[in-house]
């Protein structure tokens, strides 16, 4: 059971990681072991508890608990729990908590590429994704049409930035993902048995419900960053160029709604037959 500490001094270095300290501070919290990330909601607390993250301290509003709060607020064992009333906790953060609840938690070892793909058949990749919005989004529907993992070139978005992991209302600890080395991310798929579709509008784009694409057994889904879209080197490179057909001149949508779709429709037989 966490130890409840009333708040009395706003100042109070050990409230920092929730008031003072940017993503990157917690990032690098600790080196060299693996920093902090803060976890919103008792929803998201929960699924990053069953992920197999462990909790360090928590924040939270003094008020009556449901019992669902009560019941993850017990899992997080003997940590400090920092408790004011919403007034002081608005003060404290800069902003309402909405949920009632923050966690601290510490970061986990990235498992490599290749372990996180090994039986996979599809996996969404990202390439220099940096907005936060649109990597929980992503990460999301990956979680929920049907990608076995997914794959980050570095330059993209952490999935632990706290706006990435609200966004994506904790899937980010139920699927698994990973960061890739370089940028290009298609040589690693190909050696790991891969076929790479490029989300990418071109003249040799083939439709997203080409037949072709659905028979591949192993398929890696690429998408690109918000406003340039994919690298001229990865679509060169890519097996498939793939477009969504749009209606009323529209010729694109957001990275993660054109990802949605795409994973839903590209989707193995095996994730097809399940439902």
């Amino acid at each position: 059971m966490p130890h409840i500490i009333p708040i009395t001094d706003l100042a109070a270095t050990e409230l920092d990681v929730y008031a003072r300290m940017s993503e990157v501070q917690l990032l690098r919290c600790h080196e060299p072991q693996k920093g902090l990330f803060i976890a919103e909601s008792p929803k998201v607390i929960e699924r990053a508890l069953d992920g197999g993250y462990r909790p360090v301290s928590m924040l939270f509003e003094e008020k009556p608990m449901d019992g669902h709060t009560r019941q993850v607020f017990e899992r997080c064992g003997d940590i400090p729990a920092y408790t004011a009333d919403s007034r002081i906790l608005t003060r404290l953060t800069g902003f309402h908590l909405t949920r009632g609840m923050l966690c601290a938690m510490r970061r986990r070892r990235l498992p490599a590429p290749e372990d996180i793909c090994a039986g996979a058949h599809r996996v969404a990749v990202l390439e220099h994704v940096m907005n936060p919005t649109n990597t929980g989004a992503i990460i999301r529907c990956a979680a929920a049409l049907g990608m076995d993992a997914v794959l980050l070139t570095p330059s993209c978005c952490d999935p632990l930035y706290r706006r990435a992991i609200r966004v994506s209302m904790g899937t980010v600890f139920q699927i698994p993902w990973t960061y890739l080395e370089g940028e290009s991310p298609v040589p690693l798929l190909r050696d790991l048995g891969f076929r790479t579709a490029a989300m990418a509008l071109c003249d040799r784009s083939v439709s997203v419900e080409d037949p072709v694409l659905t028979a591949q057994d192993k398929l890696a889904v690429i998408l690109g960053s918000e406003g340039d879209g994919l690298s001229p080197r990865t679509i060169a490179d890519c097996d498939y160029t793939v477009r969504i057909p749009m209606f009323h001149g529209v010729d694109s949508l957001n990275v993660a709604a054109a990802g949605a779709v795409a994973f839903w429709q590209l989707r193995s037989k095996e994730e097809k037959d399940r439902l």
